[in-house]
This record gives C-alpha cells, sequence and structure tokens, in this order.
C-alpha cells in the first residue's frame, strides 16, 4: 500500500472554493496533510479533507474581510476523516443505537433497496406498504415481504407513501436517470445575491470570528446539523428549532455541540410568529426543508426575504433542486444507494450485497459547505450590504466524490490515541465526555465550542 499525496484533496478544495466564489489567490495559505485514508472505492478522506478546509477558508476571508491579514489555513486529514464518523467519545456511558432495527439494505426480486426507517413516522411509512405492523415487525418480517416485490416497484411505493427508500442503482444507471442527468447539470453551489440595502460592516474579533452572529438552525440529520455545529465552532450563537414528533437520539449528543435547542410547531399560528421574529434577527438561516415545505407553511423564500432582506439563506435539499425527485425525501445512506456509490462498493469489493462508504461522507462534507457557503454570504453582506441565497445537494456531493475513484490502495490511519482527543471534558445532558481534536486551524482563531451538547427542544425559543 502507498502513503497517498493530497493531489485529489486540492483538487477537491479547489473546486469546492471555485463553487463558492471565493479568490484563487486563498488556496495558497492553506496546508494539507497527507497521511493515510479511510479505505473507500472513492477518495472519501480527500472529500473530508477538502470540504473541512473549505470553511476554514470562509471564516479565513470572514476574518480578512475585517481588515485583519489573511490568516493560514490547516486541515489534518486524519482527524477531519475521523470527525466525518463520530466526534464524540463518552465517558462511562453509551449513547442509543444509530439506525432503527428494520433500517437497512434488503434483497428484492431484481436487486437490492434500502430502507430508512429512523423516524417514526417513516418506518411507519415504509412498513405499511408491506403490509406490516410497524410496532411489532422485526427484520425476518420486513426480508420476506420486501422479498416480493421488485425494486423500483417498491422505491416507488415507499415514496409515494411518505416513507423513504432508495433502489440500488449503478453509476450508469444513475448517469441516464433524469434525476441523475438533473444533478450533474446543477452547480455543485448554487448562490444568488440579493439587494438589501447598504453595507453595515460590524465589527469582528478575530480570536472569535463569528461571535455576535445569529444561526438559526432548521435542519435534521446529519448535513446541516454538522453546518450549524462548525459555525458555533468559530463562536455563532445557533438556535436550533424542532416540532414535538422529531427525535433522533442516537445522533442527538454528537451533533448539538455548541447550539440551543428549542421547540416550536411550525404548523401553529402563535409559533410560526415567534419563527417569523427570530428570522427578522437572524444573520443565517440554515434549513434542510423539502422545496415546498417551507412555502407550504407561509415562509417560502419572498416572505423570509421581506422579513430579513439581508439574510443570509442556506438550503439544503437530498436529490438536488432540478428534475423530477427535486424535494424527494432523502438521506445520505439512500442516495448512495442511488446515486451508484454503494455498488460500485459492491463490484471492488466482489461482494454479493451494497458496500457504502465507511462513513456517511455525503452528509458530513455536504455539511461543511453549507458552513462555508453561510460564512461567504456573511463576507459578501460585510461588503455590499447584499443578502444571499445558497442551495446545496447530497446529490451534487455525491456528484463530487464520484469524479475521484480511488485507484490504488492506500495506508489507512493510525489507531485514535488519548493524544487525539480535547483535554476539555464536556459536561453533556448525559454524562461527561470528550471530543476529538479539531481538525480544522485557522490560525488565531482555535476552534471551541461553549455549550455542552444538550436534548432538543431544552430552551426557551428566544436568541440569547
Amino acid at each position: 500500500m502507498t502513503q497517498p499525496d493530497t493531489t485529489s484533496a486540492h483538487a477537491m478544495l479547489a473546486e469546492i472554493w471555485s463553487a463558492l466564489g471565493g479568490p484563487a489567490a486563498a488556496l495558497e495559505t492553506v496546508t494539507l496533510s497527507a497521511e493515510g485514508a479511510l479505505p473507500s472505492v472513492f477518495a472519501t478522506s480527500d472529500l473530508a479533507q477538502a470540504s473541512v478546509a473549505a470553511a476554514g477558508m470562509a471564516v479565513a476571508q470572514w476574518i480578512h474581510s475585517s481588515g485583519a491579514p489573511l490568516p493560514p489555513v490547516q486541515c489534518d486529514r486524519r482527524l477531519a476523516s475521523m470527525w466525518f464518523a463520530s466526534s464524540l467519545r463518552p465517558q462511562g456511558w453509551q449513547g442509543p443505537s444509530l439506525w432503527d432495527s428494520v433500517a437497512g439494505d434488503y434483497r428484492a426480486l431484481d436487486g437490492w433497496i434500502r430502507l430508512h426507517t429512523n423516524a417514526a413516522h417513516h418506518r411507519a411509512a415504509a412498513l405499511a406498504v408491506l403490509g406490516l405492523d410497524p410496532l411489532q415487525a422485526d427484520r425476518e418480517e420486513v426480508a420476506r415481504e420486501v422479498a416480493r416485490w421488485h425494486c423500483a416497484e417498491l422505491e416507488t411505493a415507499v415514496v409515494g407513501n411518505g416513507g423513504c427508500a432508495a433502489e440500488m442503482r449503478s453509476q450508469a444507471q444513475w448517469a441516464a436517470h433524469p434525476q441523475g442527468m438533473a444533478v450533474a447539470g446543477e452547480p455543485l453551489v448554487a448562490s444568488q445575491l440579493v439587494d438589501a440595502g447598504p453595507a453595515t460592516p460590524r465589527p469582528i474579533d478575530p480570536s472569535r470570528p463569528l461571535a455576535g452572529v445569529r444561526v438559526l438552525d432548521l435542519t435534521r440529520v446529519l448535513a446541516g446539523p454538522t453546518a450549524t455545529r462548525c459555525l458555533a465552532g468559530f463562536g455563532a450563537e445557533v438556535l436550533r428549532i424542532d416540532p414535538a414528533r422529531w427525535n433522533e437520539p442516537g445522533v442527538v449528543p454528537e451533533m448539538t455541540l455548541g447550539k440551543r435547542c428549542a421547540h416550536l410547531e411550525l404548523d401553529q399560528p402563535q409559533d410560526r410568529a415567534t419563527l417569523e421574529t427570530l428570522l427578522a434577527q437572524a444573520d443565517v438561516l440554515v434549513h434542510g426543508y423539502r422545496a415546498d415545505a417551507l412555502e407550504h407553511l407561509g415562509l417560502g423564500p419572498a416572505r423570509r426575504r421581506a422579513l430579513n432582506p439581508a439574510l443570509v439563506d442556506v438550503a439544503l435539499d437530498a436529490y438536488g433542486w432540478s428534475g423530477p425527485w427535486a424535494g424527494r425525501r432523502g438521506f445520505d445512506s439512500l442516495v448512495q444507494m442511488s446515486c451508484g456509490i454503494a455498488d460500485a462498493g459492491m463490484r471492488q469489493h466482489g461482494s454479493d450485497k451494497p458496500v457504502p462508504l465507511p462513513v456517511q461522507a455525503l452528509d458530513h462534507a455536504t455539511g461543511y459547505l453549507l458552513a462555508a457557503a453561510a460564512v461567504r454570504g456573511l463576507t459578501l453582506r460585510q461588503a455590499s450590504g447584499q443578502g444571499s441565497q445558497y442551495r446545496l445537494s447530497l446529490a451534487r456531493t455525491a456528484h463530487l466524490l464520484a469524479a475521484y475513484p480511488v485507484t490504488q490502495a492506500h495506508s489507512g490511519f493510525a489507531t485514535e490515541s488519548p493524544q487525539d482527543l480535547d483535554a476539555h471534558l464536556e459536561q453533556t445532558f448525559w454524562g461527561p465526555a470528550q471530543r476529538l481534536r479539531a481538525p480544522l486551524q485557522v490560525a488565531g482563531a482555535p476552534m471551541h465550542w461553549r455549550l455542552p451538547a444538550g436534548p432538543l427542544r431544552s430552551a426557551p425559543a428566544r436568541w440569547g
């Protein structure tokens, strides 16, 4: 096995930074370490390093916009890859399972299909199609029923019933699929600037550059929460909003670091009014609702812009913003099945079942790109006063990754050691824990989080 160089990481970073509209000269200020790689059919560690570094570059440019010298950026390849799996190391306790008991890949009549059932309503939707009791069904029963279906028919039925499923397709099938073609034609980062009056530059503390920036977080697992966790690490005030029915126990301790989490029911007029007040006072909105969901709540783009003309509005989608699947519910593991990643892994490993990436890299990478987009929007607003809108998707990030196949086996990473952990003991709601050291260094502005991880709906819906 060989030690990888950083050629692919630098190439990805250049492509990402160009999509974000960043000045090319800034690439010369970035240092990327080059040790080991996650075992993967695609350059997953390069994507991890490039996406994390892009967020750091955006923060460095934000600092520079205040007149301070442009700080250099360093990204540790190994730590970035580790953060893409998990950053949290509980001390004396264990978090819930990441997956629902029936979530996973199943063999159908003509191939493989994945059911995503972590949310109770998604589980109920999928099992209703299969004629099973959502409270009682086990994996064996699900497997037996799935085996009676053709993949495409079951995917269509589950999605049509409000659930989440994805047939395993090859890269060639995805490239020929109307949605694959639509995604291939989309930019990695779509952006639009909006006039919002003259600029009112704000002071920036180079040591805590996002202090005072208010970020309203309307996202769920995992890309959006990764973005807002990153922003909190540089000092942003992040307020996350969830309805009563939503829960994601397996990842809340991982993803609520640095945030306050509140409860609002957006279909209730009083709570919607509260959200509008929060939105009017926010600097950044990060949201992962399906394209038409906020519109149906009376919070479409025009309303958001009327409430806050200078808002940096950052939106996430699973399958892209155009094509027949625009707005389809989706998650990282489903997109990997749809776009050919799981099939490519299966073929490379000579396996008889889907082989996904070693981490949910589409989620995490897109998360850091969302964070970078948010900070780029702030930087442009600082100079011109303009508001902005950014759109990204998991499927478009997958398209980027698919352009970087691994052609030879690389050496793996060294085993995790105590030196990889931050010395600070985080007193989470569930018990003490340590975090991995931050994978990103912006000179003079170390990442750290003021608030420990806490439960959803545990704080008032107001800015601190």
